[in-house]
């Protein structure tokens, strides 16, 4: 079998006070798990149920809505919940800073370029960081759909996922979208990003 459901890799409160354990339980366990397993059902018993998820992502058009949508959540959601980490925050370093310095002029011009596109995403969805063609670029998509997918606007290489998708998280900041992006940041996992960056430069 092709996909698995990975481990939350810390615990429910460990992000707190930014992202509340009740918030990481349900995300996780109920929202995340259903993806993963509706994703399960519906390769089930196809040519694509022992495909990659990039090579599944790559032809999304032409495949069921089932597999978009669910296939999407599954995918989306491992990367969101391993750019961050209870030891996470401050700012990047090495290459990946040099790249952001080089495209945003500074960190917080990034930062604010980067909350601009997750506030700016109508509805639910996802903001992200990829690398394109050897340079880092922010996006955003609607719903579950991600860079990977050939229905993108903007296709590249996954190395930062923001979920904006209220039930990331409406328990603590309710519809005050724009705080819980501020509290993020002191959970982004820079050098998890920082690895991401370098294995997508370097495929």
């Amino acid at each position: 079998m092709a996909h698995t459901f990975p481990e939350l890799p810390y615990a429910y409160d460990a992000l707190e006070p930014y992202i509340d354990a009740k918030t990481m339980e349900v995300h996780y366990s109920k929202h995340h798990r259903t993806y993963f397993d509706k994703f399960i059902a519906a390769v089930k018993g196809t040519e694509y149920e022992n495909q990659s998820i990039e090579a599944i992502f790559s032809q999304i058009s032409s495949l069921a809505p089932a597999i978009r949508n669910n296939g999407g959540g599954y995918f989306n959601h491992i990367v969101y919940w391993n750019c961050m980490s209870p030891n996470g925050g401050g700012e990047p370093k090495g290459a990946l800073a040099e790249a952001i310095n080089k495209k945003y002029g500074s960190f917080a011009a990034f930062q604010d370029a980067f909350a601009q596109a997750a506030i700016n995403t109508f509805g639910s969805g996802f903001a992200w960081l990829i690398v394109k063609e050897g340079e880092i670029e922010i996006t955003s998509t609607s719903n579950q759909d991600n860079p990977l997918m050939d229905v993108a606007q903007v296709k590249g290489e996954p190395i930062l996922a923001l979920d904006v998708w209220e039930h990331a998280y409406y328990i603590s900041y309710q519809n005050r979208r724009p705080e819980y992006i501020n509290a993020w940041w002191n959970v982004v996992d820079w050098d998890a990003v920082a690895q991401n960056y370098q294995h997508a430069i370097s495929a």
